[in-house]
């Protein structure tokens, strides 16, 4: 076997869950590179190539040495009071640990012995000396690396569900794995490695494509494994290469539409053949009439075809789709896809037609049949809630009060309806679609679509006030009801997605710059509740709960740790302002003086905290004594107005940089003042001018949390 040389590991299997291909595949060529890295058989060229087909995982890894290198080891073997004596001479205890390591040659007084790449000696750990062995560990032969590194990678393989089944010849599912292995490759170099895994003998035999390519295909050598397949097999063993082979056949057949090429249909494609070809098919001019986001989800969810558009987005009555046969005359192949098409289409139009011969208000008794929670009622119950949060909010936000509680009424009926029921997806857009179609005014109908947004992260904000009422509504009734009924969000268990609707409500508050506290909305969830039973006021937990997710969403935008809790300590109810405030801290932090203050502010916190309420109600200039008190108060009495009102205007960061002048006087006043006189008067006097100096400094954010 060479020194060094690529090594190739295949596993040949049923076919693979397509959606979960690509993750499958990387986590099982980035196992195994991990754990032959530890053992330390990669050299330092190694490179991983990942490979992927709908049968098959595969990873080639070049520089991986036949043999791991000799290592040094050290074992630590006992105190080095207790392998002496009294006399000073080897105890028993170490002569027999020694002997059972076949050391016993090793066993001098002086503890100080070496024999070629062995050898004894006292050493201290920090806290006692030990007595340790120093020898020289053979490296394995890759074989055995390799089978332990495998198995690893195959145990940790992120599988939501294993399949069993039995072995080769076998009678009893006694194998587990994601798909049945039926063979296994493993070559270094030209060499096979002898190994064994899920009951497979390795070899260097694969199969080709099912149709076009050879069946038990010799790989000569690892480097061989990619061309071969390829050339004999009809296979393209590259994820990556196939999927970008994909997207420029569907470009070049598109015929200059615009291809809707979404990432995970072209994954999942990708991950479904190992030849693709390219194939348009078309469709009959009637079905454009259904709603094309209809059209689109049945062509990209039931078939995996791509669906194309012209340059102003209108859908073409032609699609594209991704066969796993090349073929000479695919006619037959189209065909038949035009025939499963058209009756997929055919039953979107009917459930649209059917759909609209019902107003979506007549549906909204059917909600009464729908069960939102147990513990909370039904979804017409919740549509009560959301009109009533709507109707409260778009007051705060200037929106047409009727308008809101339209939209809030007529939000969910499109849930009961045909369409929705097949694809769930489009809830929302079809209430929005059926309303227009009822008459509901333009802005109740956007609202009923908009008012699920933002729905992931990067997703548009609701477009108007009403939309955003009925969105905020949405959000905060969900967050309500379910910390009212305990059923808060564990670990990274959430089912009711409030880690999501928290962000989307901060989203909509800040981004949107929405001018209403949040403490507001989250009372206005709450009252909605009232006189349901079981549901117990937790709005401080949403607060806290919405306050770390916003924590996540500053560090996001790049703010550190410390700029982030001096924020959010003042646990802000505006979120509106954040940004400002945040802004303001940063540049705050810059400045030079920013340390000394932070500091002084850690100080002042501490020392009124621990003096309770000894602060006299309010300064007496008469108690003022020494030079920098007088200073100081001068100071804190010109400062706060000047604070105020920059802070009253939003002007954040000006706020912070009238205080940064401050600090000269700061400084002074605990150089040359004791605060905690003797004098009790004296004593509240000096805390009472600190806490007015801590309410001038902290204003914008709590600034002890910038200090190092």
């Amino acid at each position: 076997m060479h020194a060094s040389a690529t090594l190739l590991v295949e596993l040949l299997t049923e076919e693979l869950p397509p959606k979960g291909l690509r993750r499958l595949s990387e986590a099982f060529a980035n196992g195994l590179a991990d754990g032959l890295r530890q053992r330390n058989y990669l050299g330092p060229d190694a490179a991983v190539v990942v490979f992927a087909t709908p049968r098959r995982l595969a990873v080639s890894i070049s520089d991986v040495r036949a043999v791991a290198p000799d290592s040094e080891v050290v074992d630590k073997l006992m105190p080095a009071k207790v392998a002496r004596d009294a006399t000073g001479r080897v105890t028993e205890a170490l002569a027999k640990k020694l002997a059972g390591l076949g050391r016993s040659h090793l066993a001098t007084d002086t503890l100080d012995a070496t024999d070629g790449s062995d050898a004894i000696y006292v050493a201290s750990d920090g806290r006692a000396d030990y007595v340790y062995l120093k020898s020289l560990a053979k490296g394995l032969p890759l074989r055995r690396g390799l089978e332990e590194s495998l198995d690893e990678a195959v145990e940790a393989l992120p599988i939501a569900k294993v399949m069993s089944y039995a072995g080769a010849g076998g009678y009893y599912n006694d194998r587990k794995f994601v798909r049945p292995a039926h063979r296994l490759i493993a070559l270094h170099g030209v060499d096979e490695v002898d190994l064994n895994v899920l009951g497979l003998k390795a070899g260097r035999v694969t199969d080709g494509h099912r149709f076009l390519g050879r069946a038990d295909l010799h790989i000569a050598s690892a480097d061989a494994y990619e061309p071969t397949l390829e050339a004999e097999g009809k296979v393209i063993a590259s994820f990556a290469k196939r999927r970008a082979n994909i997207k420029t056949a569907l470009e070049q057949a598109s015929e200059r539409a615009r291809v809707i090429m979404p990432d995970a249909l072209l994954d999942e494609v990708t991950a479904l053949v190992e030849w693709p070809a390219v194939y348009a098919g078309s469709f009959d001019r009637a079905f454009l009439e259904v709603p094309q986001e209809c059209l689109i989800l049945t062509m990209q969810q039931n078939q995996k075809y791509f669906a194309l558009a012209d340059d102003s987005g209108a859908l073409r009555h032609r699609f594209l789709l991704v066969s796993n046969l090349r073929c000479e005359d695919p006619s037959a192949i189209i065909q038949g896809n035009e025939r499963v098409l058209r009756a997929r289409l055919a039953d979107a139009k009917f459930f649209y037609d059917q759909d609209r011969r019902q107003r979506l208000e007549s549906r909204l008794p059917r909600l009464a049949g729908v069960v939102y929670h147990n513990k909370l009622g039904s979804q017409l119950d919740r549509v009560a809630r959301l009109r009533v949060i709507a109707a409260s909010i778009a007051g705060g936000l200037g929106a047409d009060k009727t308008l809101a509680d339209r939209a809030a009424h007529l939000a969910k009926a499109d849930l009961v309806t045909e369409m929705v029921g097949e694809f769930p997806e489009l809830q929302g857009l079809m209430g929005r679609y059926y309303a227009l179609h009822d008459g509901e005014p333009a802005m109740v109908a956007d609202a009923i679509e908009q008012h699920y947004r933002p729905r992931f992260a990067g997703d548009a904000l609701p477009a108007t006030p009403v939309a955003t009422a009925a969105a905020l509504a949405d959000k905060i009734e969900a967050l309500a009801g379910m910390f009212g009924i305990g059923n808060a969000p564990t670990g990274d268990k959430d089912p009711f997605g409030l880690r999501r609707a928290a962000l989307g409500v901060l989203r909509i508050l800040i981004e949107g710059r929405v001018a209403l506290p949040l403490d507001a909305l989250v009372d206005a969830g709450f009252r909605a509740f009232a006189g349901v039973p079981g549901v117990q006021d937790a709005r401080a937990e949403v607060h806290t709960f919405m306050l770390e997710r916003l924590r996540g969403y500053l560090r996001d935008q790049g703010y550190t740790a410390n700029h982030v809790d001096a924020v959010l300590s003042m646990r802000p109810v505006r979120m509106d302002n954040v940004p400002g405030q945040m802004l303001a801290v940063k540049a705050f932090a810059a400045l030079p003086e920013a340390e000394s203050l932070a500091s002084a502010n850690k100080r002042i916190t501490n020392i009124l905290r621990k003096s309770g309420d000894e602060a006299a109600p309010a300064v007496d200039r008469a108690l003022l004594n020494e030079g920098a008190e007088h200073d100081l108060y001068a100071a804190v009495q010109s400062l706060l107005p000047v604070v105020h009102g920059h802070v009253h205007r939003g002007d954040y960061t000006e706020a912070l940089r009238v205080l940064a002048s401050a600090r000269a006087l700061v400084d002074r006043f605990f150089d040359d003042v004791m605060v905690m006189a003797d004098d009790r008067a004296l004593r509240a006097n000096r805390l009472a001018l600190l806490r007015g100096l801590a309410e001038a400094m902290n204003q914008v954010a709590d600034i002890s949390k910038l200090a190092v």
